[in-house]
């Protein structure tokens, strides 16, 4: 469907956007640069930013798919997996805005690919992209709008697909204050394949003309059975409970630290630091944060507190030594791989929930058969918390020293652990397929065999 013409104020909005953007390019560059100083990785390429490339353009015909971080870029390997069958012979263009995103994007490449990193929202660095590039149609995951980029894209008849498609109630909220900027860019996407009824609705609320339900493409990423294995392994020398914090964000570690010391100063719980647990046995516990720039932070907060660490980063090949085993607070500090994190544990307390910032994707830990605890805030996987719950693979609580007191209880009651192991994966199980319908509808809207 051709988008409608934009209205004066629409046209205002995206000039006053580009504008801004164009202003803030500098602050942009030198973030960028900054971050560069712990993750080299955003200092490469970094004209690419800008649209501007060293080596020749290449041919044309590009289906290209953008992953801004880790997770799109996992949720994406199933689809361009499922896409590969279908149409064996498309040359993928893959782009990325974060270092973890093009890390895990390097996997998914196979000969005659590329990947570069997708340019500032700027009008010419867009242009110098698209006539770069020139691909045959282009799949946003999840929850990316670009006005520039999707306004461009008219310009050129070319397709945009979003896909795994989700807008939580808050988003949506909040888009309705830039109504006049980001409802144009919804009506200029060619089709959105949304993870549910309720997106579905949002989406189309929020301008979106097409938009198919298709399900969640993190029911079809697959388990490392490797990691998993290896988590068997590495788990019996501890002898003793693990808790898991699984993928933390910012305040939330200082939370449960907190939680954790008031705990055993009660009594109640099973805090290293004093009390144990009803069996005489004092827990492990693990945090992962979510963004590797904050395992230092994380590690201080550990030490401040006056508990003893050990990284996962200095481990060898065979897992923990000696002294590790001896440690109250395990530190994961690797990049992809969470299945060891959760396969080493007894309980896994949902990160990105405890802090109003919406969740993290629990269909991993439930697909791995770690039990789920989730503090009140999962907007941006809704459907999936509940679906989760009804199946008996997750709780549920009101905050993060509830949450704590749940999975000390739920590490003394191994017969309920199995049940809600088994209840997860199950219910990751049941909602696979994802992958294959948004396949079908992409490859419907053109061909990617290149010119």
């Amino acid at each position: 469907m051709k988008a409608a013409a934009e209205t004066f104020a629409e046209r205002l909005s995206r000039w006053a956007y580009a504008a801004l953007l164009r202003l803030l390019t500098p602050l942009y560059l030198l973030r960028l640069w900054r971050r560069g100083g712990a993750e080299p990785l955003y200092r490469q390429r970094l004209a690419e930013r800008l649209g501007l490339y060293r080596q020749a353009a290449p041919a044309k015909g590009w289906l290209w798919v953008h992953a801004v971080s880790l997770g799109e870029t996992r949720a994406a390997a199933g689809l361009i997996q499922a896409l590969r069958e279908r149409a064996p012979a498309l040359r993928l263009l893959l782009t990325h805005s974060t270092a973890t995103g093009w890390e895990a994007g390097q996997a998914l490449l196979t000969e005659g690919d590329a990947q570069c990193w997708l340019p500032y929202d700027s009008p010419g660095a867009v242009r110098r992209f698209l006539d770069h590039w020139q691909p045959a149609l282009g799949v946003l995951m999840e929850t990316e709008i670009w006005p520039t980029l999707q306004y461009e894209a008219t310009q050129r008849a070319l397709p945009l697909v979003l896909a795994n498609a989700r807008l939580s109630e808050r988003s949506q909220r909040r888009g309705e204050r830039f109504k006049a900027l980001l409802h144009p860019a919804g009506r200029r996407l060619t089709l959105a394949l949304a993870q549910t009824e309720a997106d579905e609705a949002r989406l189309r609320a929020s301008g979106v003309h097409t938009v198919l339900v298709q399900g969640n493409l993190k029911f079809d990423m697959p388990v490392d059975a490797a990691l998993l294995a290896r988590a068997q392994q590495w788990r019996q020398p501890w002898q003793r409970p693990v808790l898991l914090a699984a993928v933390t964000r910012e305040g939330e570690e200082a939370m449960l630290l907190q939680a954790w010391q008031q705990a055993g100063a009660q009594g109640t719980g099973s805090s290293p630091s004093a009390a144990q647990m009803a069996g005489g046995v004092k827990p492990l516990l693990l945090i992962v944060p979510r963004h590797p720039q904050r395992f230092e932070e994380v590690a201080a907060l550990v030490q401040r507190a006056g508990l003893r660490l050990t990284r996962r980063s200095q481990w060898t090949e065979s897992g923990p030594g000696e002294q590790d085993l001896q440690a109250d607070v395990c530190l994961g500090d690797s990049m992809r791989e969470m299945p060891l994190y959760y396969g080493m544990s007894d309980v896994a307390l949902l990160g990105g929930s405890f802090a109003p910032l919406g969740g993290q994707n629990l269909i991993e830990a439930a697909a791995c058969g770690c039990p789920i605890i989730m503090g009140p805030h999962t907007f941006n996987f809704a459907e999936a918390s509940s679906l989760a719950m009804a199946s008996g693979a997750a709780e549920r609580v009101p905050d993060m020293a509830q949450g704590l007191a749940m999975a000390l209880a739920l590490c003394q009651d191994p017969a309920r652990q199995q049940a809600m192991a088994a209840q997860g994966r199950a219910f990751a199980s049941q909602h696979r397929g994802a992958a294959a319908r948004m396949a079908e509808q992409i490859l419907k809207l053109g061909n990617f065999l290149g010119e």
